[in-house]
């Protein structure tokens, strides 16, 4: 059929541009790693994950296009509940380290919940996966996550909002420049850009050392815009993580770590990985609610990496990749059916 090999072909070149981004990202750190005797490890198992993440999602979103993204809400929720810290490591104040990752795990799982419910063709399993969505928020409120509770909640209005939704294009736009603002907010805040009253209430939030070190990242990133101080060397060159016994050496924000440890490039690199997914849903063939809860979903993980340092657990990373795999599977060929013989036609006598 003309449609489904042109589908297909459509499909490939979002599959192509994803492998070289993902590829670009790994091989720019080991460049700036070269250059400076930085540490890219945490960047390469960043860029694995992710992509052991996609390749498992898209598998699986083929075979078990219901049942896979509700067992991966269940299983987000069960691990904040027998994993609260996630991994080893100080603790934070929300959403900074810890508190941060378990809110990005359950905004990953109510995102898959609402993902599973516009799945699923049945109206009873539907309703109960959305209250399994709304759940989640509840759960995240008796924890006293405010950001989860905020982030939550905000996917679970946004998937029922897309229901009627019938193009993908303006909704992803949206999205997108939602992400490019809460970035450019925290941009700003570091470079003390804002009115002063405004960056006064944003700091209380905030918290003073989160933002001393955007500022400490923002320097580093002025001092060597090419090729940054190098993957994994912030927390040996940034005055405020040197100060802090309980400091893992990380600025707490992706864009900004990016920025002073790898440059302009980086981050750059960065926004052409989180614009690669939203191209991939944008092609995506399933339907329209899947794609634009996924894509809801990963600009409030977007959002919350910008202020946060939630990409710096691999659970997180993975989750990610999942949720857009599963959203961005191709579904099984469907077999034609058996063609009946011709029947012959009488013969005239």
């Amino acid at each position: 059929m003309p449609g489904a090999g042109a589908d297909g072909e459509r499909r490939s070149v979002s599959d192509a541009a994803g492998v070289a981004v993902l590829g670009a990202c790994a091989a720019w750190s080991l460049v700036t790693a070269a250059v400076h005797d930085g540490r890219p490890e945490g960047v390469l198992l960043a860029v694995l994950a992710v992509t052991a993440g996609y390749a498992a999602g898209r598998i699986l979103g083929v075979l078990l296009p219901v049942a896979t993204p509700a067992a991966a809400a269940l299983g987000g929720v069960a691990m904040t509940v027998a994993l609260p810290r996630l991994s080893p490591g100080p603790e934070f104040a929300s959403p900074l380290g810890h508190a941060g990752a378990t809110a990005a795990v359950l905004t990953l799982s109510a995102g898959a919940a609402c993902c599973a419910a516009w799945a699923t063709p049945v109206p009873a399993l539907r309703h109960l996966l959305r209250l399994l969505a709304a759940g989640i928020v509840f759960w995240a409120a008796a924890r006293g996550a405010t950001t989860a509770v905020v982030l939550c909640g905000a996917v679970l209005l946004c998937s029922v909002a897309v229901g009627q939704a019938r193009r993908r294009g303006p909704v992803l736009v949206g999205l997108a420049l939602s992400a490019a603002l809460v970035t450019g907010l925290t941009w700003a805040v570091a470079g003390r850009v804002l009115p002063a009253g405004l960056t006064g209430a944003l700091e209380d939030e905030l918290t003073a050392r989160r933002v001393d070190l955007w500022r400490d990242a923002l320097t580093l990133a002025h001092g060597d815009a090419g090729v940054g101080v190098g993957p994994g060397r912030f927390g040996e060159l940034s005055a405020t993580a040197a100060q802090s016994p309980l400091s893992d050496g990380k600025p707490h924000s992706a864009p900004l770590q990016l920025a002073a440890e790898q440059g302009v490039v980086g981050v750059l690199l960065l926004a052409a990985a989180f614009c690669w997914v939203l191209f991939a849903l944008w092609r995506a063939p399933r339907p329209t609610p899947v794609v634009l809860t996924t894509a809801a979903t990963l600009t409030a993980l977007a959002a919350l990496a910008a202020v946060g340092n939630a990409l710096s657990f691999t659970t997180v990373s993975v989750g990610a990749g999942l949720l857009a795999g599963l959203a961005t599977a191709r579904p099984l060929t469907a077999v034609p059916p058996p063609v009946s013989p011709p029947v012959p036609a009488p013969r005239i006598p």
